[in-house]
């Protein structure tokens, strides 16, 4: 078993988790769309070639997003990243995946 965390604009969240809990996220037994969040302040700088969704290339950017996680079946990992990558706003979402223990 893995856990996705990924950080979304408030306003694009319900689409994004729809398009991972589609591609198989977010299972646990007989639930489905599990699902954890909060809000937060992100902070990013657009670099020289950079295409951002908010602010402007060169000035620091902070905006509120929510820090999404949920649990993800290792089988199906690569289609949620890419339904992940494909339904999220910036063009580098930050995500990440870990292991974790069933003890």
């Amino acid at each position: 078993m893995l856990k996705l965390t990924f950080f979304v604009p408030e306003d694009h969240a319900e689409s994004v988790k729809q398009a991972v809990f589609d591609a198989g996220a977010g299972r646990i037994g007989d639930y489905e769309h599990c699902a954890w969040q909060c809000l937060g302040t992100g902070q990013f700088r657009p670099m020289q070639g950079a295409n951002p969704f908010l602010g402007k290339v060169g000035d620091l950017e902070t905006a509120p997003e929510l820090r999404v996680e949920m649990v993800c079946e290792d089988h199906c990992i690569e289609a949620v990243i890419k339904a992940l990558k494909s339904a999220h706003p910036f063009e580098e979402p930050a995500y990440d995946v870990i292991q974790v223990l069933d003890l």
